[in-house]
């Protein structure tokens, strides 16, 4: 656990540092916030430096000299780290499925978040075509290239790059045809959670 003087500290040299770049980018120089803003060109330097803690007045005199309003100032503070995971082109870890028998490639392009499971699938002349997938949870399927139909339940569906196609994965569902290969599409799998 985090000490709270920590925490200030932290803050002091958040605002110091926004501070002193909305100066810069202004143009100003301390002595020019010190004569606008009737603060001492010290305890601007104090502020920017986070030597010194300031008052919500003072803070507010020397952000109107500097063009920065308070709801400015704090806009990426105690902004949350974030949990993205970032796959690049061509990296996704090749994992087994069903089609992988059928010579079906499937790339899983994040691992990171269990609810959902995005795949890009490749199809070529050599895969073979199969319409009895079924799984937990929706699907949504983007055709990237090539051409194909694509089968769920008694529905059939002539795709083409730009098309997409989003169902319920216990109905039985698949590539019906291969139209015109190499075939790739992204499918996102949204896992249904257990409750």
């Amino acid at each position: 656990m985090k000490d709270p003087k920590d925490k200030k500290l932290e803050l002091g040299r958040y605002i110091g540092m926004k501070v002193k770049k909305a100066r810069r980018n202004g143009g100003l120089k301390l002595v020019d916030v010190a004569r606008i803003s009737g603060i001492s060109q010290g305890m601007v330097s104090k502020i920017e430096n986070a030597q010194v803690s300031t008052s919500l007045e003072t803070l507010d005199r020397l952000c109107s000299a500097i063009g920065l309003s308070i709801s400015q100032l704090f806009s990426d503070y105690d902004r949350p780290d974030g949990d993205a995971h970032f796959t690049k082109s061509n990296q996704g870890l090749e994992v087994v499925q069903r089609g992988t028998e059928k010579g079906q490639i499937y790339q899983l392009l994040s691992y990171k978040h269990a609810t959902i499971e995005p795949f890009i699938i490749t199809l070529t002349d050599t895969s073979e075509t199969t319409t009895t997938f079924s799984h937990s949870g929706d699907e949504f399927i983007y055709l990237i290239s090539g051409k194909l139909v694509y089968r769920h339940g008694n529905s059939l569906f002539e795709m083409e790059p730009g098309d997409s196609l989003t169902f319920n994965g216990e109905i039985p569902h698949g590539p019906e045809s291969l139209v015109e290969t190499p075939i790739k599409l992204l499918s996102v799998i949204s896992a249904q959670e257990d409750s």
